[in-house]
């Protein structure tokens, strides 16, 4: 009976393992597709509290999660989340970490704030990001 527990632990704990791909990914909570899910799609003009402009276009969480980063493949861990902001910490092997911030105001406004080192460089920038049509 004990050896049948133990057996069923080892399994689950490795279906846990092998359903990341076999890697230790932490998944998403919930709550961040949630979050994200409020967002409308498409191109998105993005001002810097301290000046200057960018614009996007948003298909996914990882363009307003890994504005500095890119699309480079980083590993993603959620801090916190309710439900109007995320808060999302990644690492990007050989480039460097970031933490992010996003707080949805309405579908078509958001707030962005994030900081970390890329490339050895820190970086700490705000943004209001507005929807402004399709991409």
């Amino acid at each position: 009976m004990l050896f049948r527990r133990m057996m069923c632990a080892a399994f689950a704990g490795a279906s846990l393992f092998l359903g990341a791909g076999g890697a230790a990914v932490a998944e998403p909570k919930p709550g961040v597709q949630a979050v994200f899910g409020q967002i409308e799609r498409g191109q998105w003009l993005l001002k810097e509290k301290l000046g200057g402009e960018r614009r996007i276009c948003f298909t996914a969480p990882v363009h307003f999660i890994q504005l500095a980063h890119g699309n480079q493949p980083c590993e993603q861990f959620t801090v916190s989340q309710d439900q109007r902001s995320a808060t999302v910490r990644y690492t990007c092997d050989g480039h460097g970490t970031g933490r992010t911030t996003v707080t949805v105001e309405t579908p078509r406004l958001v707030l962005i704030d994030t900081q970390g080192v890329l490339d050895g460089s820190p970086f700490d920038q705000e943004y209001e990001a507005r929807r402004i049509g399709a991409c």
